[in-house]
């Protein structure tokens, strides 16, 4: 099974409901309620301030499960860049037989950017700390 959509950036609910578990050999891995297991994130600056997030998961309950994997990770190198905000531009998310990825991108900035599709770094990274979602 295959399946494409475009979505928005994650609404607080999807970000909910997240436990951490022990992976192999003792590593901290962290998983949905159903068994999703992040895979891993993808970084590639394309221009400036403007970065593409590739995520990949296992088990996602849906789309938005991988959009929200995508916002920690573009929170979480904003912070690391030394900016505190970020715009979603896009974001594609595939799954095939199970297997999710997620390709997202984001420009990043020191101030507020114009929109409506803006995050502040800070607050969505302790969400997705507290909700065990893992970042860059």
């Amino acid at each position: 099974m295959r399946a494409a959509v475009v979505i928005s950036p994650l609404a607080g609910a999807v970000l909910a409901g997240c436990v951490a578990s022990e992976g192999e050999g003792g590593a901290m891995r962290l998983a949905a309620p159903d068994g999703a297991v992040y895979d891993g994130v993808e970084t590639r600056l394309l221009d400036g301030e403007l970065v593409n997030f590739i995520v990949a998961m296992r088990g996602a309950r849906g789309p938005g499960d991988v959009t929200a994997y995508a916002e920690c990770a573009a929170a979480q190198y904003t912070l690391i860049r030394g900016y505190g905000f970020a715009r979603h531009v896009r974001t594609t998310v595939d799954e095939t037989n199970g297997a999710w990825a997620g390709d997202a991108v984001y420009t990043i900035s020191p101030a507020l950017p114009r929109g409506t599709r803006t995050i502040d770094a800070e607050v969505v990274v302790a969400a997705c700390r507290e909700n065990g979602i893992p970042t860059v």
